[in-house]
């Protein structure tokens, strides 16, 4: 882990936003390469997944984004927490917006419950489109916090940047198998299940190089963009994660699922950081 950290330390940051945003693309390919090896998904299984997903989303919010922002914010009291409450706040409106206009449907409901602007684009479409809405906060936060570290910015470690490319990878490899199987089992070729499942994560590289641009570019905002990917983060958490693990009797499983993500990502955050 030594070695890679250098490695990072070595490079380019929006070179090292790439890197780790296909990483965790690459993981999420992995996962839905499993759809080639079982023929199902025990629901349990896909509720405590999602569960773990959640769990390391709100984790890497707090100690990889807000904390880092916070500290490196200038002034004291209430001053210094003003740049984290704007960046999360507006975080959170840009995918509330999104939210309402991409359309998309979530992994555990009907098709009659698809968000977004009505479309007649065909389910295994806007399940894509509902994991994609995830990963965009999740490749954001790699880059904001790699072009961070690049920036000097303290509270911004290489250590931290890598964790959180780590942690954000492991939560992408359930949610790739999450995407595929529930495809095909609609009666989609295992071929084209583990396309869709892997497309979703796609969008991750894209937005880790514009998030170490921008702060590269741009230093003052640093803070704020912190707090923006972990703003979108808890959004995302709490209006799409947590409302797809309550929809069977799998419950207790997808709150434990959570928890062992959080100590996880705490884990990797702090050790690592």
């Amino acid at each position: 882990m030594e070695q890679v950290i250098q490695y990072f330390q070595e490079i380019d940051p929006v070179l090292a936003a790439l890197y780790a945003t296909l990483f965790t693309w690459g993981l999420t390919a992995a996962g839905a390469a499993l759809v080639f090896f079982f023929k199902g998904m025990n629901r349990a299984l896909l509720d405590g997944m999602l569960g773990f997903t959640g769990g390391v989303m709100v984790a890497a919010s707090f100690w990889s984004l807000l904390a880092p922002g916070i500290e490196m914010s200038p002034g004291d009291g209430f001053v210094k927490v003003i740049p984290a409450a704007v960046g999360f706040l507006l975080g959170a409106g840009f995918i509330f917006g999104l939210d309402k206009i991409l359309p998309h449907l979530h992994i555990n409901f009907k098709m009659s419950e698809a968000e977004g602007v009505k479309t007649p684009w065909h389910r295994t479409t806007l399940l894509t489109l509902a994991i994609t809405l995830h990963n965009i906060p999740e490749g954001l936060a790699v880059g904001v916090l790699f072009g961070g570290v690049a920036a000097g910015f303290e509270g911004a470690s290489i250590g931290g940047a890598v964790a959180l490319a780590l942690g954000i990878g492991l939560q992408n490899f359930p949610e790739g198998f999450a995407v595929a199987m529930p495809l095909r089992r609609q009666g989609l070729s295992r071929t084209k299940s583990f396309m869709y499942g892997q497309a979703s994560a796609l969008v991750e590289p894209i937005a880790g190089v514009l998030g170490a641009w921008a702060v590269l570019t741009f230093e003052p905002i640093l803070p704020y963009a912190l707090s923006f990917a972990a703003g979108a983060m808890i959004f995302v958490v709490v209006e799409e994660v947590i409302p797809e693990t309550q929809q069977d009797k799998y419950t207790d499983i997808a709150t434990m699922g959570f928890i062992g993500g959080f100590i996880i990502m705490m884990t990797l955050d702090v050790g690592l950081g």
